[in-house]
């Protein structure tokens, strides 16, 4: 299993924009193939700064997300409502109890 965790910095005024973007598009993202678990994360310190954090089944599967026209058009849209580049990682759990 792949962990993507992605960092996005909004300008304040359109965070609005953002979460309306984000609530209507979550479910279509959720029940996409290969797509285990998303969650929208706000950092509690600035709060024009979110996380998503998604779980895939493998790297194929987050690549065919990725060059799915539902992430294209969404993200076309998330990309102009950004102060700053986004940042992402992709990582898996090394550490188990």
């Amino acid at each position: 299993m792949l962990k993507r965790i992605v960092k996005l910095t909004f300008h304040s005024e359109l965070v609005p924009q953002f979460l309306e973007l984000f609530e209507s598009t979550k479910e279509r993202i959720r029940h996409f193939p290969g797509c285990l678990h998303l969650e929208l994360l706000r950092d509690m310190g600035r709060g024009n700064v979110f996380f998503t954090y998604s779980f895939w089944e493998n790297e194929a599967a987050l690549n065919a997300y990725r060059d799915s026209e539902l992430f294209q058009e969404t993200w076309t849209k998330t990309k102009a409502l950004f102060e700053k580049k986004a940042e992402a990682w992709s990582v898996e759990g090394c550490f188990y109890s």
